[in-house]
């Protein structure tokens, strides 16, 4: 199979011990990364917070993930004005 943009990929791809079928359009390698990094993120919550339930673990997960991905988001913007900036500067 091709695994070039536009083509649905199907992986199966275990998370905290539940088996899943990933559809998308990246590469299976990618999806299985993917899969392998909420596996790892989920079981580092899970030893601090043994009790919790799967989808407590879950959201803490997401919780987790999502003030990262904000955080990055911020630096990437605070890094394009500065860039941006710059250019300016050199330019004018």
């Amino acid at each position: 199979m091709d695994n070039s943009k536009g083509n649905i990929n199907k992986v199966n791809v275990e998370i905290f011990g539940e088996n899943y079928v990933v559809k998308g359009e990246e590469s299976p390698e990618y999806i299985e990364m993917l899969a392998a990094y909420i596996d790892k993120r989920m079981r580092l919550i899970h030893q601090r917070n043994p009790n919790f339930s799967t989808a407590k673990i879950a959201v803490l997960t997401a919780l987790n993930l999502a003030d990262e991905l904000n955080k990055l988001q911020d630096e990437y913007d605070k890094l394009l004005k500065r860039f941006e900036e710059e250019r300016k500067n050199r330019m004018g």
